[in-house]
């Protein structure tokens, strides 16, 4: 009896150390992760890359989760989902941060970043950006559609849209004339590639990439993340 006494409290000394030793591991893990990025093939990068400066944000600076995504204004999938994200934002509202960075993968979405960097110069990016959206089926490329002869030139269509935003158009098209926004949108792209963005919408969430995109799958990693 005694000699089982002993065998037990050495099994319960084996599994406290076990648990501390699991638990310091476990913060080391976290802190680590916390200091770099971490994307769905394992790939780890410097956090400066992943939010700079001057990316357009809106949520506490200080949040406790900060959420980065990598968007194409023409990218139907990123229009799709722009209302989930508005939605997440509003139900964890200074709770969580968000941050927009670009992947202008398609014919016109340079023009369409442009723009909105110049009507966010003027105080309305989020408002460009969700303008873009809703009528993306006016001057974004529909895919396995052919062009519309009849189409309105895009220089056109982005003069009404400045108008419906009450932009200055004389500031707004020498801020575009002196290509002023090229090395932010260059900068964008050249940090995607080194974190391994291929596909948009693309979103990290305090440096973990959303593996699959969904509005259940985000919620469920800022929970997490907001847990911690």
């Amino acid at each position: 009896m005694r000699k089982e006494v002993i065998i037990l409290g050495v099994v319960a000394a084996v599994v406290v150390v076990g648990l501390v030793i699991g638990s310091g591991y476990y913060r080391d893990s976290v802190q680590s992760e916390r200091k770099g990025v971490t994307n769905a093939n394992g790939k780890t990068a410097d956090a400066g890359t992943l939010i700079r400066p001057d990316n357009w944000s809106v949520g506490p600076v200080d949040a406790k989760v900060t959420v980065v995504e990598w968007y194409d204004p023409e990218c139907e999938s990123c229009a799709a989902f722009a209302p989930v994200v508005k939605k997440i934002m509003k139900d964890y509202e200074g709770r969580i941060r968000l941050v927009t960075r670009y992947v202008p993968n398609h014919k016109n979405s340079l023009t369409a970043a442009t723009f909105t960097e110049a009507a966010g110069e003027q105080g309305k990016y989020w408002q460009a950006q969700e303008l873009l959206f809703i009528k993306q089926g006016e001057w974004g490329e529909k895919h396995g559609a052919p062009p519309d002869p009849n189409a309105p030139p895009l220089n056109a269509l982005f003069d009404k849209y400045a108008r419906e935003l009450g932009l200055d158009m004389d500031k707004a098209g020498a801020s575009i004339k002196a290509r002023k926004f090229d090395a932010k949108i260059e900068q964008d792209k050249k940090d995607a590639q080194s974190l391994g963005v291929r596909r948009t919408p693309t979103f990290f969430v305090n440096g973990r990439e959303l593996a699959r995109l969904g509005e259940s799958d985000l919620r469920k990693l800022i929970d997490d993340e907001l847990n911690r």
